[in-house]
């Protein structure tokens, strides 16, 4: 937290931390706009990923990855670089482009390419013998995010923590338009709700919310430690608000310090996520020994107290 902060906000653990992770995505910004944004909030931002191939087109892809090395910021290339290699069927080249780069990360992901989630897990373990294993759950087509059902997000996310992965994206794109969202960029509450109630740690979910709505109302029912991807370069500071309840969108989430949640007392319809509150609640005041221990975003990085 900034020292010139003298109001009652949440508690916002600095890095490296193992939640409240944001994530930004580089869609092919500039450069130096690049450089600027990550010497100037480098320690808002946790990792970077390199959106879908751009990577293949970047033609300064050295400097930006030396920058984040500079200041502490992890990265890693998107998973449909991944899908495209297999596809072509050049997974030892995407390993020797890795290794090349020295990138510690990778995304192993079916949100384009028909893969099973056996075979998806299958190459799970085979990266997370040697990389830190983030997995993405969630299609990127709009018609076939509509028809995947809730039981088949959460039998993926199981099965691909299972297989090794360390943590879980949930797909959003880089619209806000597809997986977690519906059409018109709406938030699937009923899937929010439930893959949030599910048995495995919460902070093993890296959720995509490109757009300033979804930040909001991802706070709202996960809490200003939930961690976020896909965030806009132009969004760090704008995020950190939302998180804070320091922007007119999430003001009245917190009633001090340690940030508690309190439903508003304009609202006489009880939310949708007043049971996630609840358990938030209870999930701190239970024995440590029920709930799954945070991991870290790489090996190495110090675990939370």
């Amino acid at each position: 937290m900034l020292s010139q902060n003298f109001l009652d906000t949440p508690k916002r653990i600095p890095k490296p931390r193992d939640f409240g992770l944001t994530a930004l995505i580089d869609n092919g910004v500039p450069t130096r706009y690049f450089m600027d944004v990550v010497e100037s909030d480098a320690e808002l931002i946790d990792v970077v990923k390199f959106g879908w191939c751009t990577a293949m087109v970047t033609s300064e892809l050295e400097k930006k990855i030396q920058c984040l090395v500079d200041n502490n910021v992890m990265f890693y290339f998107g998973g449909t670089l991944f899908e495209k290699a297999l596809a072509q069927r050049k997974l030892d080249a995407f390993y020797r482009f890795l290794k090349r780069y020295d990138c510690q990360v990778v995304e192993i992901s079916n949100g384009t390419l028909p893969l099973s989630v056996e075979e998806k897990g299958r190459h799970i373990a085979d990266f997370a013998e040697e990389f830190y294993v983030l997995s993405e759950v969630g299609k990127k087509d709009i018609d076939e995010a509509d028809q995947m059902p809730i039981s088949q997000w959460l039998a993926e996310i199981h099965a691909d923590l299972a297989a090794g992965a360390r943590r879980v994206i949930l797909e959003a794109r880089e619209s806000g338009r597809s997986g977690i969202c519906d059409a018109q960029g709406r938030l699937r509450n009923d899937l929010v709700e439930s893959i949030s109630n599910a048995q495995f740690n919460s902070s093993d979910a890296i959720w995509e919310a490109p757009t300033k709505a979804l930040q909001a109302r991802l706070i709202e029912a996960l809490g200003p430690n939930v961690n976020l991807g896909n965030i806009a370069f132009g969004d760090v500071i704008g995020l950190e608000t939302l998180r804070l309840g320091i922007r007119s969108d999430t003001f009245n989430l917190y009633d001090g310090p340690d940030g508690r949640f309190v439903e508003p007392e304009a609202s006489k319809t009880p939310s949708r996520f007043s049971t996630s509150v609840e358990r938030r609640r209870k999930l701190g005041e239970a024995p440590r020994k029920e709930w799954g221990q945070a991991t870290p975003l790489i090996p190495g990085m110090v675990r939370l107290k």
